[in-house]
């Protein structure tokens, strides 16, 4: 069994519910392409893992080095390709000092499991049951 299980259910039309952990979340799609807007596109929330992570990582990298921070900002940015995204950006906003940026921004990168992940695609397998 996998380290970690998210499960999804169909709920109609382009609507998904889905539970991660004890939270759920509703995904669909937006009215332009059939859906009906009541929760993020899949996509968002790929590119919402990847901001959530890099924050995370940069918090975990400043703790780590007892540097304070008061402010850390991410945006990310996809641009498709075809049915995925030809590339990401990930911008990072913190009042961290200059003289330790780099060193604290190349931590972040390392221990970002989304953004690790991404780099380096995990191998994928679907199957299927019978209800």
């Amino acid at each position: 069994m996998a380290d970690r299980v998210i499960t999804a259910q169909w709920q109609g039309d382009f609507r998904v519910d889905v539970e991660a952990g004890r939270f759920p979340l509703r995904v669909d799609e937006p009215e332009r392409v059939g859906g009906s807007d009541t929760g993020p596109q899949p996509t968002d929330l790929l590119l919402a893992a990847v901001a959530s992570c890099m924050v995370l990582s940069v918090a975990y990298s400043a703790r780590k080095r007892n540097l304070e921070l008061h402010h850390i900002d991410v945006t990310v940015g996809g641009h498709y390709e075809g049915v995925r995204f030809r590339s990401i950006e990930v911008a990072v906003s913190t009042d961290a000092p200059d003289d330790v940026v780099d060193v604290l921004m190349a931590s972040a990168q390392r221990v970002c499991y989304v953004t690790n992940t991404l780099r380096d695609s995990p191998e994928i397998t679907v199957t299927h049951h019978s209800v």
